[in-house]
């Protein structure tokens, strides 16, 4: 029996739970009053099917409204708004079915069908006001509840990525950067969150496997950037637009792991983050006889005084050279008036 119980829908469990409980109370004080005549228990049942029938409904309602996942002041209009047009239409099929049956208590005088509707109207209202209040309030605490769960975990996940930043030789600014952010979809949207963990993730992984090889394929290469671009959407939202022009015959290229990154991660930083205004970066890959050429574009303007980091421009060149030696290129200018190019050519190996 237990076992049969445990498997019902919460639901189910609280719907039988609640009419029982009504039902006991009616009859404890029916019999208490000796009002516990054929009528009354007639009336009983048909008080009893129409608040399931029609909490049931209401339940569909809300459900395909979607009214628990609207703000909280829409939530309450709208449980008070279901509570009275429900009560309404639930108190004339009462009086309907007690003017039909002739279902009149004994000390009932007489029938006014308008005085019977107000009144038994007025009792649903109650009656499903109660019900409404249970039902959200069950679901807030339960929603409150999965969310708390779900920060605990997001945020158990963002310490165990800031510790495998120590051992990353990503530029700790993204990466913290990127923290910042995650931590703050944590309260506004936890499944976006979870998106960019994701992200961050796969940049750190691919960072540290990179550590052990010389080169990798430019598709590899480009899934790092896109993981790292998405992250940075999160901070830059519709300030930063996103183009590709990669034809499909050069992704199995061979170039320097985190090469591209670099470039991109420079353009953000000394070009999108420079400027309040929507910006953009564009990245085209072309063969030409036996090199590769990466270009990599962004809405900004060249300042020749800043000094590269550690993870900057100076590193990518140095990297190239020792690498390809002098077949390959690197050249960073002023290519319009809105926009820097970093080109970079690299021989196909």
């Amino acid at each position: 029996m237990l076992h049969f119980i445990r498997k019902l829908p919460k639901y189910t469990l609280f719907q039988a739970l609640g009419w029982g409980l009504f039902l006991a109370v009616n009859v404890f004080f029916a019999i208490s009053y000796k009002m516990a005549d054929q009528v009354f228990f007639v009336r009983l049942v048909i008080t009893m099917f129409l608040g399931l029938v029609f909490t049931d409904l209401m339940r569909t309602v809300i459900k395909r409204w979607k009214l628990l996942k609207k703000k909280i002041n829409a939530q309450l209009i709208g449980f008070v708004l279901l509570s009275l047009v429900f009560a309404l239409t639930v108190g004339m099929v009462e009086t309907l079915v007690v003017k039909t049956f002739d279902l009149n208590f004994k000390q009932e005088t007489g029938f006014n069908f308008f005085q019977d509707y107000i009144s038994n109207a007025f009792s649903w209202i109650v009656f499903l006001f109660i019900w409404n209040c249970i039902y959200f309030i069950y679901h807030f605490v339960d929603e409150s509840t999965r969310n708390q769960l779900d920060k605990l975990k997001l945020e158990a996940l963002v310490k165990s990525l800031e510790l495998k930043t120590i051992k990353s030789h990503i530029n700790p600014h993204f990466i913290f950067n990127a923290l910042n952010s995650i931590r703050a979809l944590i309260d506004e949207n936890p499944s976006h969150a979870r998106e960019a963990i994701t992200a961050l993730s796969n940049i750190l992984r691919s960072s540290m496997v990179s550590e052990t090889q010389e080169t990798i394929t430019l598709e590899r290469e480009l899934s790092i950037v896109k993981d790292y671009l998405a992250l940075e959407l999160i901070r830059f939202e519709d300030r930063l637009s996103i183009k590709y022009e990669i034809p499909v015959e050069v992704l199995q290229f061979q170039i320097p792991p985190m090469m591209l990154q670099t470039l991109v991660e420079n353009s953000i930083k000394h070009g999108i983050s420079k400027s309040l205004k929507p910006g953009e970066i564009m990245i085209y890959a072309s063969k030409n006889d036996r090199t590769l050429q990466l270009r990599v574009l962004n809405t900004g303007k060249l300042i020749l005084t800043e000094n590269a980091d550690g993870f900057g421009l100076q590193s990518t060149e140095s990297r190239l050279n020792l690498i390809f030696g002098e077949k390959a290129g690197f050249s960073i200018s002023q290519k319009d008036a809105d926009h820097v190019e970093a080109c970079v050519t690299i021989p196909v190996l």
